[in-house]
Order: C-alpha cells, then sequence, then structure tokens
C-alpha cells in the first residue's frame, strides 16, 4: 500500500481530494502581518473577501520549510510508502526543501518517500495530480506512477492571460517597464510555463476577446489529437467569472469530447496574479524552453 500526496496550489477543494484519499500540506500567505492558511475552501464569500483585502494590502507568500515537509511525510508514512507530488520548481523552490525532508526520513524510516517536481501550476498541477489518482485507482504502483510522472510532466500545457499586470510585476514575473507600458496601453500578455515551469509571456494582445482568441489558437497548436482531445481540458479563473465561461463555451464547442471544468484560482497563486486572469490546462506536446 502506498499514499500519494501533494500541496494546496493544487487549487482543488480540499473536500475533493479527501474524497479521492489525497492529502496536501498547506501553503500560507501574508496580508500585512496576518498569517493566512491556503485551507483550499474558496467559497464565494472566502474569494470575495480576499479579493478585498488584496485593494487593502500588499500579499505575500513563502516558501514550506523542510521541518513542515518532514512532519507532513511522516504523518503519512504510517500506512506505507509515500509518492509525494510536488509543486513546481519554475514557481517555487519549495521542492527543494521536499527534496531535503524526504532524503533526511528515508535514511531512518521503514516506509520510503519519493518526491518529483512536477513543473506544475495552479489547476495545471491539480490536472497532474488528479490523473495520477486516476493511475493509482487503475492498479498502479508507486513506481509505475512515478515513471509516468517524470516522463510525462512536461505534457502538461499552461497557457493564460490576463487584464491586471500589476501582481504579475509585484511577484516578478513581469518587470515593470513592461507593466507600465502594458498597462498604460492597456495590454493584455498572454503567457505560458515553458519546460522549467517558469512564466513567459510570448504574446500580447490589445483586448480581452483577441488575448482570448490567440490562447484558443494556442491551444490548437498543442493540444493532444486536435478536436478529437478527451481529456481533462480546465480553466481556472481569478475573480473573471464572465470571461472564464466564455472560454469554456468555446473550448467546449472546438473540444466537445474532453473533460472540462472550470475552478476558481486559490490565494496562494492569486496573491502572486491578481484579479482578471484566466488559465486554460490540457496534455499537449511537450513544453519547450
Amino acid at each position: 500500500m502506498y499514499n500519494i500526496t501533494c500541496e494546496s496550489t493544487v487549487d482543488l477543494p480540499e473536500s475533493y481530494l479527501l474524497q479521492r484519499n489525497c492529502k496536501a500540506l498547506h501553503y500560507s500567505y501574508f496580508l500585512g502581518m496576518t498569517e493566512c492558511v491556503d485551507h483550499m475552501n474558496n467559497t464565494p464569500e472566502v474569494l470575495a473577501q480576499f479579493y478585498k483585502d488584496l485593494e487593502e494590502f500588499k500579499p505575500t507568500t513563502s516558501q514550506l520549510s523542510a521541518e513542515a515537509y518532514k512532519t507532513f511525510f511522516a504523518e503519512n508514512l504510517k500506512d506505507g510508502d509515500l509518492l509525494h507530488l510536488a509543486f513546481g520548481s519554475g514557481m517555487s523552490n519549495s521542492v527543494n526543501n521536499a527534496f531535503i525532508a524526504a532524503e533526511e526520513i528515508n535514511k531512518t524510516s521503514a516506509h520510503k518517500v519519493t518526491v518529483i517536481d512536477t513543473t506544475c501550476s495552479c489547476i495545471g498541477y491539480g490536472l497532474f495530480v488528479d490523473t495520477a489518482l486516476d493511475m493509482r485507482d487503475k492498479g498502479a504502483t508507486l513506481q509505475e506512477i512515478a515513471t509516468w510522472a517524470e516522463a510525462n510532466k512536461f505534457n502538461v500545457h499552461h497557457q493564460f492571460f490576463t487584464t491586471t499586470l500589476s501582481y504579475f510585476r509585484r511577484s516578478g514575473r513581469v518587470s515593470w517597464a513592461a507593466a507600465f507600458v502594458g498597462t498604460l496601453l492597456r495590454m493584455c500578455p498572454i503567457m505560458h510555463l515553458n519546460r522549467s515551469g517558469k512564466i513567459v509571456a510570448y504574446s500580447k494582445a490589445m483586448s480581452v476577446s483577441k488575448a482570448m482568441q490567440k490562447t484558443l489558437d494556442e491551444i490548437a497548436a498543442h493540444i493532444q489529437n486536435g478536436s478529437d482531445y478527451d481529456g481533462k481540458l480546465w480553466i481556472s479563473h481569478s475573480n473573471c467569472i464572465e470571461t472564464a465561461e466564455k472560454v469554456k463555451e468555446k473550448l467546449a464547442e472546438a473540444y466537445p469530447k474532453a473533460d472540462i471544468r472550470l475552478f476558481d484560482i486559490g490565494p496562494i497563486i492569486a496573491c502572486h496574479c491578481g484579479p482578471g486572469t484566466v488559465a486554460i490546462f490540457f496534455w499537449g506536446d511537450t513544453r519547450v524552453e
């Protein structure tokens, strides 16, 4: 027997993960001097308060410590070995602490920890973990899933656009100059994650509708099996449900066989992207740098 675990940045409801016998290690964020745990309970009321707080505070996030991982791993090793699918290193260095914690635990524990740097983020990370849980439920071994994870983690595409650049600038994801010009001209940057899991702004559009179309074109260029795609095609948004619903409608028309679901971006990711971001995640060809 073995367990699969992840981190709260999968942006899936914790209730859903628990139903699938998967526990998550929780990140925290700070609003001023107040520490807020990401409880993965993104109800409309919780999110409304979160975005209201963003108007008053400059949010910050921090890495998970090696000690936090050691405690979490120990709690989940009681029944057998553990496969931990970690938040991508392109977004956070926390995974390095996960590797350190696993190495220390594996020196003395009868049950072993395997850590995978998924290179994924947000619901793309959730999609990856959910697929691993599907494999487990169909009888795959821990080693089979770990081997699959390393071989396929670069095939989860993350395509997104935003109407609010200031939060990306604060977190260093977009330069100050690019954010200033983009905001002045009301540009919508179009971005993706590269092979390393880092954000790359590869294009821009002068309106939301044009950004949406460019994003849809990029999806068509990279998605597995074209219009016959029947895999997970998941969407997330940060406080812009109307735009996300329009994207969902267009995706449903283009990929009628796909498993399309719509989620809210959780607070840890939203601290860095702010409101106004729509992201689409799917299985495609191999991501490049």
